[in-house]
């Protein structure tokens, strides 16, 4: 059964402000489907989430998220769009004046669960989803940084998003909670919900096997496994503008990616308990995501 493009970029330039990140990005997602971004710090892997959530605008080519055209998106529209994605960052941005059930209400409330019940229930079936069953009442000081990454996860996965965007979710943690967050986010994958994982964390991809896209000297790499195992192939695909493509060094010669440990941003301030009617994925939404 053919899945459904629900991302559909080609030809793409990514900038950050006038400087050009990304050239020539031709990149795809579709139900299910589990994708790393790797690459260095400020190589332009959270850039390019940036564009998928609509914080940053595509200067030229074809950008499609769930259907909006990201070149030509209202400001009025990326909300809705927003609703429809769950996004998971590194520096967790969790309320910290309130417990957890608290802060997964709050989500709730702000867009449009107005049954207490079905808030409660729903609340209790993400915990559970992520391990942290228990954890409800306990506020996010009493977590470990790989629970309140889960917590994220659950916040993320509270209105059954169709795509979760996680920018450097394990850079925070150690091996063993960065395992367990990774495999959430696989069976995830599993279930239908298609998973965009930046990460410098390489190991994790012999693990949780994934299409690999590598961001490197502002090119945009795919390294195909899932094409390589069917027809043997050992090269991987390089997406380049075309005079660029004679200057590109054979894979034989190419340097492997320097694994490179992200910046802890810093802590968010709480937020004012005021229900947002249209946008709270946004409200943890910042120019001040550190570039990863």
């Amino acid at each position: 059964m053919e899945k459904t493009l629900i991302i559909n970029f080609k030809e793409v330039d990514i900038k950050r402000e006038d400087n050009t990140v990304l050239y020539n990005v031709n990149f795809n997602v579709s139900e299910g489907d589990f994708i790393y971004l790797t690459g260095v710090v400020g190589s332009g892997k959270s850039s390019l989430l940036k564009t998928i959530y609509g914080e940053l605008d595509v200067p030229c080519g074809t950008a499609e998220v769930l259907g909006y055209d990201m070149r030509h998106i209202k400001r009025r529209h990326i909300p809705a769009l927003r609703r429809q994605l769950g996004i998971v960052f590194q520096d967790f941005r969790l309320l910290t004046d309130r417990n957890v059930r608290r802060n997964l209400d709050f989500v709730l409330r702000s867009t449009g669960w107005k049954n207490r019940t079905e808030r409660a229930e729903r609340i209790r079936q993400v915990l559970e989803t992520v391990g942290l069953a228990d954890k409800q009442e306990s506020m996010p000081y009493q977590l470990s940084g790989g629970e309140q990454q889960r917590v994220c996860i659950a916040r993320a996965i509270l209105n059954r998003p169709r795509i979760i965007l996680a920018d450097e979710a394990t850079g925070n943690q150690d091996s063993e909670s960065g395992l367990q967050t990774a495999r959430i986010l696989y069976e995830l994958a599993q279930q239908g919900t298609a998973v965009v994982f930046a990460t410098h964390n390489n190991a994790l991809i012999e693990q949780f096997p994934g299409r690999v896209y590598e961001c490197r000297n502002n090119q945009f790499i795919c390294h195909d496994d899932e094409t390589e195992k069917q027809d043997n192939r050992t090269e991987p695909v390089i997406q380049v503008r075309p005079e660029r493509a004679e200057k590109q060094e054979s894979p034989a010669t190419r340097e492997e990616p320097v694994e490179a440990v992200a910046p802890v941003a810093d802590e968010s301030p709480a937020i004012e308990e005021v229900p947002v009617a249209d946008d709270i994925p946004v409200a943890t939404i910042t120019d001040n995501t550190p570039e990863l």
